[in-house]
């Protein structure tokens, strides 16, 4: 695909997509919402860890309202959600290699939750979410009924979603909605190294705890302990477990061959 949207880079395991409509700071267009999953098609094939991000000053902003996506009489949300944003999202979460939301800048509406999607959210100082639905008479959408209180209770949740407060990156990380907020000078090395260290890890094992932690809600305590022992087992006999005993005997870095 030649994308218009969106940049990939990829290099020593690290696949970087940039969302790239800095312009529109990143809004979400019907092109875009194409290239995003065909680019984690490519890029887990390819790479070791994904670290999603926007160009300029903005992660995404959501859906771009004067988008139709070709169609006359404004947006199908219904259509749109289910043909384009899932399709988007389930590419994110099921993705075999871990993800990073690498957040530069305000994340608002579908961008919030598009940020959400991603294993780990890292995001500068100055950056914002915003559940922005309720101040169009909307509803959040594109997974973050599911997000927010999964991530962060119900409580927080629900006045997010009602008051579409902006909730500053430090607040989130407070309230446990992200992985870490990091200062603006420090973001761009600080994002970049914790690619590099999920590039240079064990990725099977990284594959398993996606697997276990993502399905574990609705489980009970026995079918979960099933599950670890039946990956913790597989996990068991790779090359990588016995390079990381080898590594912890012999008081040196662990080389990982991942897949």
């Amino acid at each position: 695909m030649d994308y218009q949207t969106i940049t990939l880079e990829i290099a020593d395991g690290v696949a970087v997509l940039t969302l790239n409509r800095p312009e529109k700071m990143n809004a979400l267009t019907t092109q875009m919402r194409a290239e995003i999953p065909h680019a984690f098609g490519v890029a887990e094939k390819q790479a070791r860890v994904i670290v999603l991000t926007g160009a300029g000053g903005a992660f995404c902003t959501g859906q771009d309202l004067s988008d139709t996506g070709g169609g006359e009489g404004g947006i199908d949300m219904e259509r749109s959600l289910r043909d384009e944003y899932n399709p988007m999202l389930q590419a994110i979460c099921d993705c075999s290699v871990p993800t990073i939301s690498a957040v530069n800048g305000p994340a608002a509406g579908a961008g919030a939750n598009l940020a959400l999607a991603a294993d780990v959210v890292i995001a500068t100082e100055s950056a914002y979410f915003l559940q922005a639905f309720t101040r169009i008479g909307l509803m959040p959408d594109a997974g973050g009924t599911w997000f927010m209180p999964h991530k962060m209770g119900q409580a927080k949740a629900m006045g997010m979603a009602l008051f579409a407060d902006r909730i500053p990156a430090r607040q989130a990380d407070d309230w446990g909605l992200i992985w870490e907020a990091v200062a603006d000078d420090a973001f761009a090395d600080h994002w970049r190294k914790r690619a590099a260290q999920l590039a240079n890890g064990p990725t099977r094992a990284y594959q398993a705890v996606k697997q276990a932690i993502r399905g574990s809600f609705g489980k009970t305590l026995p079918e979960q302990l099933d599950v670890e022992a039946h990956l913790q087992g597989g996990l068991g006999s790779s090359r990588d477990f016995q390079e990381g005993v080898l590594a912890f005997l012999e008081k040196r870095p662990a080389r990982f061959e991942g897949r």
